[in-house]
């Protein structure tokens, strides 16, 4: 497989290795992640590009917002029900991570913004709702 040959220029001038987060741009409220020069794919914490197994990848900051894709309840190793969702920001890559609110108002779909990139205790981004949406009767 060909690679590009800038990113051994990169890596002699002192820049992040192939597949690895550049962390020295981190602000703290926003979430970084890769995204591949060849194909434009952006992923999240990946060493290879899932789509054409590049490795020279360039990190980026999230705006902070997305869409939930998939939320559950977790009740294993927790004194109470938490949330656990996939969350699919706006630039296209998934990250796991919780939403905050009462646990029966988080559904795919809903949008949601950047809390805290990383949660204390679980190390997990955390997210809150943009809208509460009415949920009519079902």
């Amino acid at each position: 497989m060909y690679h590009h040959p800038g990113n051994a220029v990169q890596q002699a001038a002192g820049g992040a290795a192939a597949g690895v987060l550049d962390r020295r741009a981190v602000d703290g409220d926003t979430i970084l992640f890769q995204r591949c020069t060849w194909c434009g794919t952006a992923m999240y914490q990946r060493l290879l590009c899932p789509v054409c197994q590049g490795s020279d990848l360039r990190t980026e900051s999230s705006a902070g917002t997305g869409t939930i894709r998939h939320a559950t309840v977790v009740h294993r190793n927790t004194p109470a029900a938490r949330n656990v969702s996939l969350v699919e920001m706006a630039e296209g890559f998934v990250v796991r991570g919780r939403v905050t609110g009462p646990l029966i108002a988080i559904h795919s779909g809903d949008r949601v913004r950047l809390s805290t990139v990383k949660d204390p205790v679980r190390g997990e981004p955390v997210f809150q709702l943009l809208d509460e949406p009415y949920r009519g009767w079902h």
